[in-house]
């Protein structure tokens, strides 16, 4: 496997969760991008802030992470975004605001020279929504070298997803991750399948599909505390979670999706990349925030269990 910090870049949504118990910081490529720094790569945050209190305050947020916030535009007209969340009936729902400073992300020289710069770079459908970001995001994956790893982690948040930006997005991937509840969704919005299930081998069937059809390279299918599904076209490998006691599943996602990428990039193996994302993905699950301080202690732990379980 080759070595040394890699370039990777979150590009979209970066916006506050107003929770009934407070507010937190999050945005699933802004999650992803602070957890590639902490894994020794050069993370860079590409998203839009309004020049407001909760813009002002997300930057000093961030500020002590090792994520770097050069790329992180200043909007003057639109507002920082944010998600309201309530409970009804001991359900969250959500309002995810419109239109707010990340609808409107401009692909400047400065972000061009980025991408050309990029060994990867994450992106979804939220991020989409807009024709604006949406025209920026495709531009930036545009000026991307041939060997930029681009990353579709879906994040189905409705309604803000259809066929067109599920297809353009995957003519655009060289890796897929999305979880066992989106991948069904996905398929019948394609036209690929209609009753195609979250059982493995549907899951694994419907990869398989996408792998044919689009210029994909990796598939990968979470499936919360029941592990993980990686398919290439030629190999697959199944993953069955690891045990913890969850506090909060936010950003475990992008946790999984940050170890996957990272040693995706070093040439690891299928069973490598299963067992990082999930060792990872389980530790933000066992604490509170998508963004929890990690201490040198608990990294070195991490990546001793991860090379232990990968070379018995």
């Amino acid at each position: 496997m080759s070595e040394g910090p890699k370039l990777i870049v979150g590009l979209g949504e970066l916006l506050w969760d107003l929770l009934p118990g407070g507010k937190q910081l999050g945005g699933a490529p802004a999650n992803f991008t602070v957890m590639s720094a902490r894994l020794g790569n050069r993370g860079v945050i590409a998203s839009r802030v309004g020049r407001d209190a909760l813009g002002e305050e997300a930057r000093a947020y961030l500020a002590p992470l090792p994520a770097e916030l050069d790329y992180l535009q200043m909007d003057e007209e639109h507002a920082t975004g944010s998600v309201s969340v309530t409970l009804q009936d001991g359900q969250p729902e959500y309002v995810i605001h419109q239109p707010v400073a990340w609808d409107f992300l401009a692909c400047t020289p400065e972000w061009l020279a980025l991408a050309q710069r990029a060994d990867a770079v994450c992106f979804g459908t939220l991020a989409q929504r807009h024709d604006v970001s949406r025209e920026a995001i495709h531009a930036f994956l545009a000026a991307a070298s041939e060997n930029c790893v681009r990353v579709f982690d879906v994040n189905l948040r409705k309604p803000f997803y259809d066929a067109r930006v599920l297809t353009d997005s995957l003519q655009r991937a060289t890796l897929l991750k999305l979880n066992e509840i989106e991948m069904p969704v996905v398929m019948s919005l394609l036209g690929l399948a209609e009753n195609s299930g979250s059982d493995e081998a549907s899951l694994l069937q419907s990869a398989q599909q996408l792998l044919d059809r689009f210029p994909l390279k990796l598939v990968c299918i979470t499936m919360g505390s029941q592990g993980s599904l990686l398919v290439k076209p030629e190999a697959y490998h199944r993953h069955h979670g690891i045990a913890t006691e969850v506090v909060d599943t936010v950003g475990a996602g992008d946790a999984f999706t940050a170890a996957l990428v990272s040693f995706y990039l070093r040439g690891a193996p299928l069973a490598v990349l299963n067992e990082a994302g999930n060792r990872w993905g389980s530790w933000v699950a066992s604490q509170r925030g998508a963004m929890p301080a990690l201490s040198a202690s608990v990294r070195e732990m991490i990546e001793a269990r991860i090379f232990r379980a990968t070379v018995q």
